[in-house]
């Protein structure tokens, strides 16, 4: 799951280290993933650090389930960090994207592919069966929907996805999947 929207989500901000709290609306959303999970059950739920992501598990019914983990955080942006795409591309030129340029001070994206692999080895770790949630950010999202189906890290700029979404990762058979992407609520 996205987490609901923020005011720099909502801007198209790079949003990563800070800790933005959900909008109105973004708590919304969050209302609509409870209605939409309502009795799924869970063998694990894991959580971005960031209130974002908290205040969105916690809104949709699984706070006291939750566990932190790191892993999850956002890309860290470095310096477009706060910045929109247009504010880089004007500093860097027209070709400026978060997936194929240097991320001046931030974090390489084949560090947070490393992260994601982590996330999905935690997940899976004895689980035997039952189902998995992950409460995170777009770009993690995105890149660990990468790893799950064996794209590189950058793999995660071929999908979109919107706050306050549900996706799900699975399998037919023996072969990874995205079962569903970015159900949204809007």
């Amino acid at each position: 799951m996205r987490h609901g929207e923020t005011e720099w989500s909502l801007s198209g901000a790079h949003t990563s280290r800070t800790d933005i709290a959900l909008t109105e609306h973004g708590c919304k959303l969050a209302e609509e993933l409870r209605d939409h999970l309502k009795g799924v059950q869970f063998a694990k739920v894991f959580t971005s650090p960031m209130q974002r992501a908290k205040i969105t598990c916690e809104i949709a019914g699984f706070g006291a389930q939750a566990v932190v983990e790191p892993g999850l955080m956002e890309w860290d942006y470095g310096e477009s960090e706060g910045k929109t795409t247009k504010e880089m591309r004007a500093k860097y030129g027209p070709d400026w994207s978060v997936w194929t340029s240097e991320i001046v001070g931030g974090e390489p994206v084949d560090h947070v592919g490393e992260r994601a692999d982590g996330v999905i080895a935690r997940a899976l770790d004895g689980l035997e069966s039952g189902k998995v949630a992950l409460f995170a950010h777009a770009h993690i999202l995105r890149i660990l929907a990468a790893r799950w189906i064996g794209l590189e890290a950058r793999g995660g700029r071929l999908f979109g996805l919107t706050t306050g979404s549900v996706s799900v990762l699975g399998w037919e058979r023996e072969t990874r999947v995205i079962s569903r992407w970015n159900r949204s609520f809007e």
